[in-house]
């Protein structure tokens, strides 16, 4: 980190302090907002925002911008659609995408996105169905009242998600309602060089100059879905330095309210090796580029998704090394056990809690190789491997009560499951190879030679060859054959001799086995003890809190302002006309012709990208950054190099959400892209400057 992390706060514990905060939409701090900003939201505001903002299922968030289903996100989190839409041919990847009619809209192979349409509180069913239960009979009740809800729910509807989300470690159970769409089509990308300029040097810092946008659009019944009033307006003027913003997003995961016990593990054994993990990861991946043009485009993904989440992890085990940060968490945990050992009552209660998380935090280290290798696909790692083990699962759990499945096989989630597995996205043999080759040498190395799963696993064969036999030998990139094997049941599964289905089979046992421990000997202890503590905050300090992050719809409050960084003030907002001096003709610094072409009748002063003290995490990309009046006046796709600490603490002097201005879309859109379509739909009538003929392939 460039600065040492210090945290005031009682991160976890008291209420939430600044601007921080990632708050349900169930429990917004609108009273709060106001005493600073002078703006109350009111629940009929809320509900509008709710309803305009959306979540893409693979990881990202978005919005609907248009009357006509038309949604904003990010580059980065469309890419995997603009990738599998890609050939050799027409790489929109590189060159972008423009759909200059509806019918020139293409579909993606594997996108949903959802919109949240209720919450509802189970917690007190949840907490009476798993009353003095634990281990394996608490485990086991807690998925299957889980599933039983989640199907009530979604009542067999494909057109509906609902899911359990765990608040509060345990201490709140809420069902999320959503509106699911599945046929979701590109209709504009701009090219990858001006999406991430600056690429992995930039990542994570600012000033930027990234134009990080794509629009999407979701269909129903084979229309452009009616979102008319379930969309977000243009602003007429974009982000100003001061001005009061709001960020309404999914925002993956934080760690706030975890135990010291738990951050341990995670700062001594998890991060360190997840490090250098992916640093192998990313050295395979560079050198797999280096095979030609075509590997080069095909790993282009895998690549970004690799060193992206280096970076991340790194910046998250800084935070957790930074020994004044990490002191304030240990204060904050032995406060409120000493109130909690205070009271004989509430210490009978709750007082073994954080014991009993340390104890299953010592059997996890033990397991987690065989975990990581086993069951969480670190050794298994292609996709033709995951495609078997999911046909292979779903042919003996379906059969099975619902609430007895293992939870990703529930009929709740069965269309996204099945989205997945039958998606036609292209499935590349030599980078399934590679991927393979490197996750079985890992395994080997990690467990050891004479490690039974190893020489079950392997046998006489190198990692390599073992890697180009299944891969080669597969049927399953074929999306017919894996519709069959889906179809045919089990009986079709157990006749199957892909050799790709045969290793699934062969190692399945193995993988049951370790998740059976580790939920309900594991899991179980630390999701009961965490509910315990949560309680126990409750109790101590009230509920004006926001939980963790759990990749559902989040409300956070800041302001458009600059911070300090090595004694020199950051400015908050950057310029078109910075993008072009920052311009050098060489990778990751190289603007795209399209961008050059039209340098002279761009508006230099136009907004590009700037930074608020709102508070986010991964997960929030493709955010809308709103105004007071529910305007768009930009599109989260960062956090600075400070904000990575953000998965266990909060800091608003120097954490800065990062965002393309919206003045810059609209500008891009006009006069480099043409794209009049997209623009009329975003601010009706701002198509007066007529278009410069550079645009992204169609």
């Amino acid at each position: 980190m460039k600065r040492l992390f210090v945290i005031a706060t009682l991160l976890g514990a008291a209420p939430a302090l600044a601007d921080e905060g990632m708050w349900t939409y169930n429990n917004f701090p609108a009273a709060k907002v106001k005493e600073k900003f002078g703006f109350e939201p009111t629940q009929q505001w809320l509900d509008k925002v709710r309803m305009s903002s959306a979540r893409l299922a693979g990881g990202c968030s978005a919005s609907f911008v248009s009357p006509d289903g038309l949604v904003m996100t990010n580059h980065h989190c469309a890419r995997g659609c603009i990738e599998q839409l890609s050939t050799a041919k027409k790489d929109y990847i590189a060159n972008g995408f423009y759909a200059k009619t509806q019918a020139e809209e293409k579909q993606c192979p594997a996108m949903e996105i959802n919109q949240l349409e209720s919450i509802n509180d189970v917690t007190e069913t949840l907490n009476k169905a798993t009353q003095g239960l634990s281990g394996k009979q608490y485990a086991d009740t807690l998925k299957a009242k889980m599933s039983e809800l989640e199907q009530t729910c979604s009542a067999g509807d494909a057109k509906v998600r609902c899911d359990v989300v765990t608040l509060y470690q345990g201490g709140k159970y809420n069902l999320y309602k959503y509106r699911r769409f599945q046929d979701v089509r590109l209709v504009m990308a701009p090219e990858h060089a001006i999406a991430f300029f600056g690429g992995d040097p930039d990542n994570f810092e600012f000033p930027r100059y990234d134009l990080d946008m794509s629009f999407v659009r979701v269909y129903q019944d084979g229309k452009p879905a009616n979102t008319k009033d379930t969309y977000f307006k243009w602003s007429e003027h974009g982000a100003k330095e001061g001005e009061l913003t709001f960020v309404s997003g999914n925002p993956g995961r934080t760690s706030r309210g975890l135990t010291v016990a738990e951050l341990e593990l995670q700062r001594d054994v998890i991060l360190p090796k997840t490090l250098m993990f992916l640093s192998e990861l990313r050295g395979l991946v560079t050198e797999f580029q280096k095979r030609g043009p075509e590997q080069k485009r095909i790993s282009n993904n895998m690549l970004f998704g690799v060193e992206n989440g280096l970076k991340a992890s790194k910046g998250r085990h800084e935070a957790l090394l930074d020994k004044k940060f990490f002191a304030s968490k240990v204060a904050a945990e032995q406060d409120l056990r000493k109130k909690v050992d205070a009271n004989p009552e509430m210490k009978k209660k709750y007082g073994a809690a954080w014991d009993e998380i340390a104890k299953a935090q010592e059997q996890l280290s033990n397991i987690r190789k065989e975990l990581g290798f086993m069951e969480q696909g670190q050794g298994l790692s292609s996709t033709t491997f995951q495609i078997a083990r999911t046909l292979l699962r779903a042919s003996e759990e379906l059969p099975k009560e619902n609430g007895q499945r293992l939870r990703e096989y529930s009929q709740a989630g069965l269309p996204a499951l099945k989205a997945q597995l039958l998606s036609p996205a292209p499935i590349y043999p030599e980078l399934e190879i590679a991927r393979l080759t490197f996750g079985l040498t890992k395994m080997r190395e990690e467990l050891g030679a004479d490690h039974p799963f190893v020489k079950k696993v392997l046998g006489k064969e190198s990692p390599e060859k073992l890697a180009t036999r299944v891969v080669n030998g597969s049927k399953l990139r074929d999306v017919k054959a894996r519709q069959a094997l889906f179809d045919g049941g089990k009986a079709a599964v157990d006749a199957s001799k892909d050799p790709m289905i045969e290793l699934a089979k062969l190692v399945d046992p193995d993988g049951r086995a370790v998740r059976k421990n580790f939920e309900e000997n594991i899991e179980a202890v630390i999701r009961k003890n965490s509910e315990l503590i949560a309680k126990a905050k409750f109790e101590v300090y009230g509920t004006n809190q926001y939980p963790d992050a759990t990749f559902s719809p989040r409300l956070s409050y800041g302001s458009v302002k600059g911070y300090m960084e090595d004694g020199k003030q950051v400015a908050p907002i950057t310029q078109m006309a910075g993008t072009f001096e920052r311009h050098t003709g060489e990778d990751p610094f190289a603007l795209p012709q399209t961008w050059l072409k039209s340098q002279k009748i761009l508006n230099g002063t136009t907004g590009m990208n700037f930074v608020t003290t709102n508070d986010i995490i991964g997960g929030n990309s493709g955010s809308p950054m709103i105004n007071k009046d529910g305007e768009i006046v930009g599109l989260v796709f960062d956090g600075n190099i400070q904000s990575l600490g953000g998965e266990y603490g909060f800091d608003e002097s120097v954490n800065r959400t990062v965002a393309v201005h919206s003045d810059a879309i609209i500008e891009a859109l006009q006069k480099i892209y043409g794209a009049t379509r997209v623009l009329e739909e975003l601010r009706p009538g701002s198509t007066k400057v007529p278009p410069v003929k550079t645009n992204p392939a169609g």
